[in-house]
């Protein structure tokens, strides 16, 4: 306890759309539902070819909200095919989309992309969801106009836009672990302008221990019922202001500021080595967005769209000698910026045909210290959606993308280019948008500035010369309505990647004694699966959805190095039930099967799991809810990184008022 008060007191600072679509039941997206920001989608389908839909998941805000998904890593892991993971070292939240990391499928607020510079990571612990509209995931069809990178897929954060003249929400929330949460959004929409604001806070303590939990350390500091350094706080603020001149035109101006602190919980498992045990405090981790969006009409035909954006990121670790947090040493400082542009020209001139020409220039810097690192990455893109008959739509696309170093602490510069397409084709079964399709990709990601020059603590080489890893994907997949009331999709995927980036022991002296690690393009890997959804309204007040995946990776290079991180089975379900007007019962299950973890230098199967989740949701006004909850309501003991135990039995009562 005496710990857990110390990290207080040492932080620095601290759609409503139907069911099925919200929890990407269906491969389709939907055109922009009321209060969501249009101008920051990426493929929106223009009116020649509007009977097909574009392939991306989407979760929406109401559904974000129901689900208590505070965090986008939370509310991720509804969609099928994501998974979530805990880095145990750094404490962070990752994303994996069919066994791709979040440096293979970045992620993007308004279509403005945001991950850090230096490792292409981000940790989507720090992003909160009080502000956002809509979650978007895409995967193999992911579009080329969302840029260079989506190796795997692309997640778009889309903020809200008011649709009243005055709107807006406040939302005050409390859990285990005295977790605090407060959330307030106005708007407003005059027609010709418009203004939207958002400021919310996320503070936690800790998080409550599971039900048999032990610490094997020899030293053990979690003996108590909660997590010791487990404190997190997070604050943003965000700010759009818009422009709406006629009916088609609108120009945006929008700045987002986080700042965040978090403790890392201590290891708590069986491994002998020295290094799993890390005594470690980020004092913030913060982040600065500001862009412009635009969209112009240029004659009955055109539509120009633009991007313009400046990214600034912050942290400091401190590294502590023990569990007394009491000595550390100097703050690893770190600092990276991101600037760029997009220019997107649409053109519905040709009959049948959507074509779409966008160029990317991106600024990556990063400063360690005084050690300055700056990459230039450059695209071109064609895209061309073909109406081909009342059913059958085609998509082509293809892009020549270009990374050049710029300047390189001490190290040789370097660069390389990568060549992407893409090939959709579907047949609309139905008017209502039921659809078989087919799907044909080649992507690529470019290696980031850590893969190319992190000497790693003094034990590798740098490689400014290393080539994009590329993946060839095919998906095949039908989404629809199979009989009444039920809504759902199925698709079976197939990746395969090369080139990919992965350290390999080299001859050298440079690292104080004969050999060297050194990140080289040999790796051959696999990813294949399956996919299932289905939603189910019974009557008007009982309805039910559920969703798996069944995914295989194989590392066909190297078959005795295993692929970590990624659960072989998963499932989530839920059931809802209307006992009244003002009353609504929630139900969910979610269960993983078959996730291996690095350990002791080889590796480990963690315990597959199943959790349950209960929720009521009181109205006793129309503007205005309470909803109580329970999370792990059988307080099972499980973890996704090995010796970093999940929280156990986890209540929290939130009320909500909108105007």
């Amino acid at each position: 306890m005496a710990a857990r008060e110390s990290a207080k007191r040492g932080r620095r600072r601290s759609g409503a759309g139907p069911v099925l679509l919200a929890l990407g039941l269906s491969a389709g997206a939907v055109q922009a539902a009321d209060g969501v920001f249009e101008l920051g989608t990426v493929t929106v389908v223009g009116a020649p070819v509007k009977s097909q839909a574009a392939g991306e998941a989407v979760l929406g805000q109401e559904e974000i909200a129901r689900y208590n998904a505070d965090t986008v890593s939370d509310a991720a892991r509804l969609l099928p095919g994501v998974s979530i993971s805990r880095v145990g070292a750094r404490n962070e939240e990752m994303i994996y989309v069919r066994g791709f990391d979040s440096r293979q499928v970045p992620v993007f607020v308004d279509g403005v992309p945001l991950y850090v510079p230096y490792d292409g990571y981000v940790d989507f612990g720090r992003f909160t969801t009080f502000d956002l509209a809509e979650i978007r995931v895409a995967k193999a069809d992911a579009s080329l106009l969302y840029g260079p990178n989506t190796l795997g897929g692309a997640i778009n954060l889309v903020t809200r836009k008011p649709v009243k003249s005055f709107e807006g929400d406040a939302r005050l929330g409390f859990g285990s672990g005295q977790t605090r949460k407060a959330a307030v959004n106005l708007g407003g929409n005059q027609d010709s302008w418009y203004y939207q604001i958002g400021a919310s806070y996320l503070d936690a303590d800790s998080f409550p221990l599971p039900s048999g939990f032990k610490d094997y350390k020899k030293q053990p500091t979690d003996t108590g019922s909660s997590r010791e350094n487990a404190y997190r706080t997070d604050k943003r603020l965000s700010f759009k202001l818009g422009l709406t001149p006629n009916a088609t035109d609108e120009y945006a101006l929008g700045y987002v500021r986080q700042e965040g602190g978090k403790g890392n919980p201590v290891y708590t498992g069986t491994s002998t080595q020295k290094s799993a045990v890390r005594y470690w405090r980020w004092p913030y981790w913060d982040k600065d967005s500001l862009y412009f969006l635009s969209s112009t009409r240029i004659g009955s035909d055109s539509v120009l769209k633009a991007r313009l954006y400046h990214d600034t990121y912050k942290n400091g670790l401190d590294m502590y000698k023990d569990a007394s947090f009491t000595q550390h040493d100097p703050t690893s400082a770190y600092k990276d910026t991101s600037k760029g542009a997009t220019i997107e020209w649409a053109n519905y001139g040709l009959a049948g045909h959507e074509l779409r020409f966008a160029a990317h220039y991106k600024v990556d810097e990063h400063d360690d210290t005084g050690k300055f690192y700056r990459d230039v990455t450059t695209s071109l893109v064609a895209e061309d959606t073909i109406a081909l008959s009342d059913r059958w739509r085609l998509t082509l696309g293809a892009s020549r993308e270009k990374r050049d170093a710029k300047e390189v602490y001490h190290w040789p510069k370097g660069s390389t280019n990568a060549t992407n397409g893409l090939a959709r084709l579907g047949y609309a079964l139905t008017q209502q948008g039921d659809e078989v399709y087919a799907v044909l990709s080649h992507k690529t990601r470019f290696p980031t500035i850590k893969d190319r020059y992190s000497a790693r603590m003094g034990r590798a080489l740098p490689n400014p010369d290393l080539r994009p890893e590329a993946a060839n994907h095919f998906e095949l997949g039908v989404s629809g309505q199979p009989w009444a009331g039920g809504k759902g999709q199925a698709a079976v995927f197939h990746s395969r990647v090369s080139d990919q980036i992965q350290t390999v022991v080299v001859p050298s002296g440079a690292c104080g004694g004969t050999t060297c690690g050194q990140a080289q393009n040999v790796g051959r890997t696999r990813n294949q699966g399956l996919e299932l959804s289905l939603a189910q309204q019974f009557s008007a007040r009982w309805s039910a959805n559920a969703s798996y995946t069944y995914l295989q990776r194989t590392n066909l290079s190297n078959p005795s190095v295993t692929l970590v991180d990624t659960p072989r089975h998963r499932l989530f379900a839920a059931v809802r039930w209307l006992p009244g007007a003002q009353w609504e019962l929630h139900a969910t299950l979610e269960a993983e099967q078959g996730r291996r973890v690095n350990f002791d230098g080889a590796y480990r199967q963690l315990g597959g799991f199943g959790t349950a989740g209960v929720k009521a949701i009181y109205k006793p006004a129309k503007d205005f809810a309470l909803d109580f909850g329970v999370d792990n309501l059988g307080d099972k003991w499980y973890e996704l990184a090995d010796g970093h135990p999940m929280p156990g039995r986890f209540w929290y009562v939130n009320g909500t008022y909108r105007f």
